[in-house]
């Protein structure tokens, strides 16, 4: 039998059970089986477990009760790898090449350190719970845009009106038996005020009422779908425009801008409607007008910021008491 080099013992006397061979140690031939494998860990088990030991057996090894724990540690280890059928098949490997001692080092530290958990369930879990997170957000978002414009005077007049020609806040305030205190009345009224501008204010942006589609779980699940429905899109845009040379709708003109401009689709939703016509008037689909108007707001910027105070003395200390000057202070 080939003899392994020195440095494979090093490794290996640290690896499944050190320099015993694991089927000795449980008194199993190579051929054995999972049963046979398992009835014979079973006996041994209960002769050397700490609890149930009482006195060295005839023919031991070792002395006491510690001999008898280490010797069931040494049983623990042998059946942990010889039940599973991978690290059984790179044990009898090793046995088999001795000399390979980096690859039994690497398949068996491998094995020990990778995760008990399926990868799958911990993926599914934490998008769960990105989604469960996103949701809730989205709705204190929602929630606190609500509870802004119900203070916005201009809102709250037009949504008080709306309530009081519907009936609705006549209702809040009945007599008899279902009388109710005041602050139940105005609380009451708060909330009608607020459930007539969520129906009647389109609310775009980052702060636009959430829908469970838009949650991360589901963006991955429907990914495939909307996948092939931009492939079927790009298809139709190149035939349309390209092949057939058709002139773009209003909608494909916005789309174009918006992708000009860099902008998703809710920041392009959330613009008014008076600044969308004004792309279209200015033709801005077409590349060389939006350059034109991109330079007209870049002047306008740095017009802007010329004019404002608190750029201006920002500029000052920039240029007197900056972090690239050096100055010294006299005591």
């Amino acid at each position: 039998a080939r003899r392994s080099p020195r440095p494979a013992r090093g490794l290996t006397d640290r690896l499944y059970c050190g320099r015993r061979v694991c089927y000795e140690v449980l008194g199993v031939s190579r051929q054995a089986s999972k049963a046979e494998i398992a009835r014979a860990y079973r006996q041994l088990a209960r002769q050397y477990h700490p609890d149930r030991y009482r006195g060295e057996p005839a023919g031991g090894e070792g002395s006491g009760a510690q001999a008898a724990h280490e010797k069931f540690l040494l049983i623990a280890a042998a059946y942990e790898t010889l039940k599973d059928e991978e690290t059984r098949k790179d044990y009898d490997y090793m046995l088999d090449h001795p000399e390979e001692y980096y690859r039994h080092y690497y398949h068996y530290y491998r094995r020990r350190l990778a995760p008990k958990v399926d990868v799958t369930i911990v993926i599914l879990v934490t998008v769960c719970a990105i989604s469960v997170f996103q949701f809730f957000s989205w709705w204190s978002s929602y929630n606190e845009a609500i509870n802004y414009l119900a203070s916005v005077p201009k809102y709250r007049i037009q949504a008080t009106e709306i309530a009081r020609q519907q009936g609705l806040l006549n209702k809040t305030k009945e007599k008899g038996k279902n009388r109710r205190s005041k602050e139940e009345i105005r609380e009451e009224e708060e909330e009608i005020i607020k459930d007539i501008i969520k129906n009647k204010i389109d609310i775009k942006g980052g702060y636009q009422k959430p829908k469970i589609y838009d949650i991360l779980l589901f963006q991955i699940l429907l990914a495939p779908f909307y996948w092939c429905k931009y492939i079927v899109w790009y298809c139709w845009w190149i035939y349309c425009f390209t092949i057939k040379g058709q002139e773009y709708g209003v909608e494909e003109k916005l789309y174009i801008i918006r992708r000009y401009m860099k902008m998703s689709q809710s920041q392009f939703d959330s613009l008014e409607d008076h600044q969308k016509e004004t792309f279209l008037e200015r033709q801005l689909w077409i590349r060389e007008n939006y350059e034109v108007y991109k330079r007209e707001q870049e002047e306008e910027l740095k017009k802007k910021m010329a004019m404002d105070p608190r750029w201006k003395r920002y500029r000052r200390w920039m240029k007197n008491e900056g972090p690239g000057r050096l100055t010294f202070v006299d005591d």
